[in-house]
This record gives structure tokens, C-alpha cells and sequence, in this order.
């Protein structure tokens, strides 16, 4: 017995160590970049503070207490308490809130829909800025080097960018395994390059005590709340330790975040505050003066390709939240494909690929260098802190029982400092900040357009609907034709008859030997248990009632799971099935189910939506689409 246990623990020890290692180049990428840019930003022209010796430590204590503050204390130690069956993020939160049964009135539970919706929204924003920002100041440490690189910074950041998007159809599980090391090497390298300077000024270590942030706060007052936008670049990425919990878990992202990457962060910015008090001309960038000539342009490099890891786990968490969107019902159906036969998460979306990138290259072209940038980063990322705070606040209250006085005494600490932050980034509002608020604001009118929509829809289908019983009651079987094989209906309504079924009766009169109605349900987990995937009722007449449950972290595989129900009297031959799926156009009523601007808006997102068959991985010779019209 003894034994075995020997054996399993160091197995366990090796699985922990690995899922760390992977998660290093996954989660971190964003906020292990910070370094390239931040304390550049924080002595910029818009901050207008000089890198005097008080400045310097009072702007390295704001940064070391937001990244104790907001990534430890709250996203690490608390937020990331909030999983819904392991899985983090902002839908998933949002789906946890809206699942408690003791959230009283109606218009409460849809304000935390609206709030979940925002933050997703907000997060497509920041999927755009992190590749633009992290790529050019990669590429712009070229010219500290020779001045002569700097009319090849923006072509060379653009080539990296589209070959980075270019390469994801072939999915993340060939380059995933390096990510780790890589990022691994990066931390590693950064820590050495900032370690190298603060052995030569250590008295920059007084920093780390808080007296020295809170008096650049007093003396500084406005000049320190404006600074505040700066040092949120430090904390990007913060919201990536949240969303990717379910892939690695919380006790090897907390084990990475503490044993490696805050101290390589501290000792990088530390460093490069002790490089700009010896020196204070490399304020032009700190973090690549921190290296020897000779390590310059293998540092360029190196950075190049965290920043491209850094991106690259932006644009995998653009599509993941693609299809979870999709799957809540917030977004049109999107062609998904799969790009690992191992990895269930590694998906590829080609339409939000082609998109984000444009996106990406637009912004790099329209801004020019990562200082510009820098204007626009911050809102979006801030207003999902927010959002986050105040959904996990919830949470706190109706199911970890924190009781009030606790739960106000804790988030309301975090939620004045994201408040305090996101108002700072506020005032960069017309030098860029209001792009990722555009973005994001488009998304959400989209996101809650596209559900009111599907609402009103099945609104009135239902009053159209005829029930199932009726409908079998109805049945002749003197004048309807019966051929062998099973009809597999695609519904919305399990207790309705589906159109495609009723046109089929009426214009063709053809009722197969057996009838699979199929509903497919979202629940608000990520994931369904085997034993709770499907119901099934038989009806008689050989027609039965079939509900599919998938998780919104799930990607429905129908025949597959049809052929797990032969055991319970569904019979199931792929090559003698065929599946009925309703191809619903939409046309504009005399009165309209929503506003006009909203109902433009929702029949144009209609025309982009996928068919249902591909959604749910029917096979494609075995489907068969019959249309109607709807008014709304």
C-alpha cells in the first residue's frame, strides 16, 4: 500500500510541474510582457513625472502594490474561487451568478446578463490591443540598437502579426509545447537583466514598502491619479489567471504566479528603476537598456516571441469565448473547427480569426508605435475588472455565505481601486481610449441584440406552434407514407411539433418508420456528466422526444451521442438516418417585435449565422434543410 502511494505522489508531483510549466506560457503571456512598456509609459509625456528619486520609488511601490493588491490578493486568492465547475472567465461567471436560485427579482438576474455581456465584450476589445501593443514594443527595441531600424518597425510588427494569424488554422498543439519553455527562458531572462542593475542600486528595494505609493499619492495628488493609467499596463493580463483556470487549474496558475512569475516581475521593474536613477537617458527604454550590446538583439528576438505567445493566448481565448457565446445563445452560430484530436479546447474560428486580425493590423497602422498605444490600453481592461468584482461579490453573498459586512468590507476594496483605475484610463478617453469602449460597445449592442432577438423568435414560434400531441393525434395512417429509417427533427421546443416536421407531413405526407425529436439544451455549467447528456420519452406512433444537454464549454457531437441511446429504444443507423433541420429566414412585419434599429441590426447578424447542422456536427450528406419565413 505503502508503495503505491510512493508511486502515485511523485506521478502527481510530475503532473503538477508540467500543467505549471504549461500554464507559464498560456496564462502569463500578457501580464510577463508588462515590462516591455510600463515603466516607460509611467515617466511619458503624459504623465509628465521626472524620474526623480522619489518618483521613482513611489511609481515602482504603485506597481508592486497593483500587482500584490489586484493579481495576488484578489484574482488569485479570491476571484479564482469563483469557478463554475472549474472553469473561470466572465461568461462562466455569469453563468454561475444567473444559475443561483436565490437571486430575487427578474430585473436583477438581467442586470448580471447585461454585466456578463459587457465584460465579454470588453474582453474582444482587449484581444485587439494586446497583440497590437505587445508586438510593437518587441519590435521597437530594433532601435535602440541604431535609430536606422526605426522605418521598418511598423512593416516588420505587421509581418509578424499576419503570419501569427495566418498559422491558426493549423491549431496550437504543434508550437503549444514550446510555449512554456519559452516563456519560461523569458521570466528567467528578465529576472537576471533586473537583478543585474538592482545589485548596483538596491536602495530601490525602500519600494517595497507601501508608505512610499502612498506618499507620491499625497505630494503628486492629480499628476499620481493620472499615473494610475500607466500602471495598469502592469496588471494586463490579470483577467487571463481567471479564464484559463479550467485548463490548467487554480494550484499550478497559483503555483507559477507566486514561485516565479511576480518575483521575476518585481525584480524586472525594480531594475529598471535602479537603470533610470544611474542613468536617467534610458528612460528612452528601460527594459532593452537593461541588457548589454552584445545581448540586444538576442533579447529582441526573445521578446518578439513572448509577445507572439502573449498574443497568441489572446487570440485562442477569442475563440473560446466565441463559441461559449455561441452556445449561450448571445452570438450567431459560427463554423467551428477542431484542431486537436487530443486537446478538446483547441478550436479554430475562421470567421473571428480574419476579423481580429484585421482588427489587430488596423490598429498597429492607425497608431503607429506602443506608446500610442498605451493611450488606448487600460479601459477595457479595467472594466472587466470591474465587472468581475462586483459578479464575484454575488457570489460571495448568496453562496459562499460571507455574509454582508465582510463581502462590502472585501469588494469594496477592490472595486474602489478598479474604479480608481478605470477612471484614470478615462482620461485617456479622446486620445485613443475611446477605440476598445467603440469595440466593445458594438459587440455588446450585437451580443444583446442577437438574444432579444432569438427571444422574440421563439416567441413567435410558440404562438405558431402546434403541439406535439395534437399533431400525432392528427396523424392518418392511411395517407401517410412511412419509409424505414429514422428522422432525426431539430426543435428549439420539446413540446412542440417542429416546422420542418409539419412540412414535411403537409407538403410531402412523409412520417419515417421512427422520429427522433431532438431539442438542445445550454445549462448554465460549462460541462454535463454522461448520465445527465440526454432524456428521452416515447411518444408512440414510433416518434420519441429526445433533450441533449451540452455545456457551454462543450461542443455538441449529435450522431455520437444519438448512437449512445440505441439502449434506451432509440434506433440509431448512420447510414439510414437523416437529419431535418429548419432553415429559418427572417423578413421584417408590419409590427415588429423589436425596435427598427434593432430588428435591421438582428436580421443582418442572421445572414452570418452558421448553418445548424455544422454547429451540432451532423454529417453533411445526411442533412437535409427545409426553409420558412418568419416575421419579426
Amino acid at each position: 500500500m505503502a508503495a503505491s502511494g510512493t508511486a502515485v505522489e511523485p506521478a502527481g508531483r510530475r503532473r503538477r510541474a508540467a500543467l505549471t510549466l504549461a500554464a507559464l506560457g498560456v496564462v502569463f503571456g500578457d501580464i510577463g510582457t508588462s515590462p516591455l512598456y510600463t515603466v516607460k509609459e509611467c515617466f511619458s509625456e503624459y504623465t509628465g513625472i521626472q524620474p526623480t528619486h522619489d518618483n521613482v520609488l513611489g511609481m515602482l511601490s504603485l506597481i508592486t502594490w497593483a500587482l500584490i493588491v489586484v493579481v495576488t490578493l484578489k484574482y488569485v486568492v479570491v476571484v479564482m474561487r469563483a469557478d463554475n465547475k472549474g472553469e473561470g472567465g466572465v461568461l462562466a461567471l455569469m453563468a454561475l451568478v444567473a444559475s443561483q436560485n436565490n437571486i430575487p427579482p427578474k430585473w436583477r438576474r438581467r442586470l448580471y446578463l447585461m454585466l456578463g455581456i459587457a465584460g465579454a465584450a470588453l474582453f474582444y476589445g482587449d484581444c485587439l490591443l494586446t497583440p497590437a501593443i505587445s508586438v510593437l514594443s518587441a519590435v521597437e527595441g530594433l532601435t535602440v540598437a541604431t535609430p536606422a531600424f526605426q522605418p521598418m518597425v511598423i512593416p516588420i510588427a505587421v509581418g509578424v502579426i499576419v503570419a501569427l494569424f495566418s498559422v491558426q488554422h493549423f491549431g496550437t498543439s504543434g508550437i503549444g509545447r514550446w510555449f512554456g519553455p519559452v516563456t519560461l527562458i523569458w521570466f528567467m531572462v528578465i529576472a537576471v537583466l533586473g537583478a543585474h542593475q538592482l545589485v548596483q542600486r538596491p536602495e530601490v528595494l525602500a519600494a517595497l514598502s507601501p508608505h512610499h505609493a502612498i506618499g507620491f499619492a499625497l505630494r503628486e495628488k492629480f499628476v499620481a491619479f493620472v499615473a494610475l493609467g500607466a500602471i495598469t499596463l502592469a496588471i494586463t493580463g490579470a483577467e487571463a489567471l481567471y479564464a484559463d483556470m479550467g485548463h490548467f487549474g487554480a494550484k499550478p496558475i497559483r503555483l507559477a504566479w507566486l514561485g516565479l512569475v511576480l518575483p521575476a516581475l518585481l525584480l524586472n521593474y525594480y531594475g529598471q528603476g535602479a537603470l533610470i536613477l544611474a542613468d536617467p537617458t534610458a528612460l528612452a527604454n528601460p527594459f532593452f537598456n537593461l541588457a548589454p550590446d552584445w545581448a540586444l538583439y538576442p533579447l529582441v528576438v526573445l521578446a518578439t516571441a513572448a509577445t507572439v505567445i502573449a498574443s497568441q493566448a489572446t487570440i485562442s481565448g477569442a475563440f473560446s469565448m466565441a463559441k461559449q457565446a455561441a452556445l449561450l445563445g448571445l452570438s450567431p452560430r459560427v463554423h467551428i473547427q477542431h484542431t486537436s484530436a487530443s486537446e478538446f479546447g483547441q478550436v479554430y474560428l475562421p470567421v473571428v480569426n480574419w476579423l481580429q486580425l484585421l482588427g489587430v493590423v488596423i490598429l498597429v497602422m492607425a497608431f503607429k508605435s506602443s506608446t500610442n498605444l498605451a493611450s488606448a490600453y487600460g479601459i477595457a481592461v479595467t472594466g472587466t475588472m470591474l465587472i468581475t468584482s462586483t459578479l464575484v461579490f454575488v457570489i460571495a453573498v448568496r453562496k459562499w455565505n460571507w455574509g454582508w459586512p465582510l463581502s462590502i468590507l472585501v469588494f469594496g476594496a477592490f472595486m474602489t481601486l478598479d474604479l480608481a483605475l478605470l477612471s484614470s484610463n478615462m482620461l485617456k478617453f479622446l486620445d485613443g481610449g475611446w477605440v476598445p469602449l467603440a469595440i466593445a460597445a458594438v459587440i455588446f449592442l450585437c451580443m444583446w441584440t442577437w438574444l432579444t432577438g432569438r427571444a422574440a423568435v421563439a416567441k413567435r414560434e410558440q404562438d405558431e406552434a402546434l403541439p406535439l400531441e395534437v399533431l400525432l393525434e392528427s396523424i392518418n395512417p392511411a395517407r401517410v407514407h412511412r419509409p424505414q429509417g429514422t428522422a432525426v427533427y431539430l426543435t428549439a421546443f420539446s413540446g412542440n411539433a417542429p416546422r420542418c416536421l409539419m412540412h414535411n407531413l403537409k407538403h410531402n405526407e412523409v412520417l419515417h418508420e421512427h422520429v427522433v425529436l431532438l431539442s438542445i439544451e445550454v445549462p448554465d455549467i460549462p460541462f454535463v456528466s454522461p448520465e445527465g447528456r440526454s432524456q428521452v420519452t416515447h411518444l408512440g406512433k414510433g416518434v420519441h422526444r429526445v433533450v441533449m444537454h451540452y455545456g457551454f464549454m462543450e461542443q455538441p457531437d449529435v450522431p455520437n451521442d444519438l448512437a449512445l441511446l440505441e439502449d434506451k429504444g432509440i434506433p440509431f443507423d448512420p447510414m439510414r438516418t437523416s437529419y431535418f433541420v429548419g432553415r429559418n429566414s427572417f423578413v421584417s412585419a408590419d409590427k415588429p417585435l423589436l425596435p427598427r434599429w434593432q430588428q435591421k441590426l438582428f436580421l443582418t447578424l442572421s445572414r452570418f449565422a452558421a448553418s445548424a447542422g455544422d454547429f451540432f456536427g451532423l454529417p453533411a450528406n445526411r442533412v437535409v434543410e427545409l426553409g420558412s419565413r418568419i416575421e419579426i
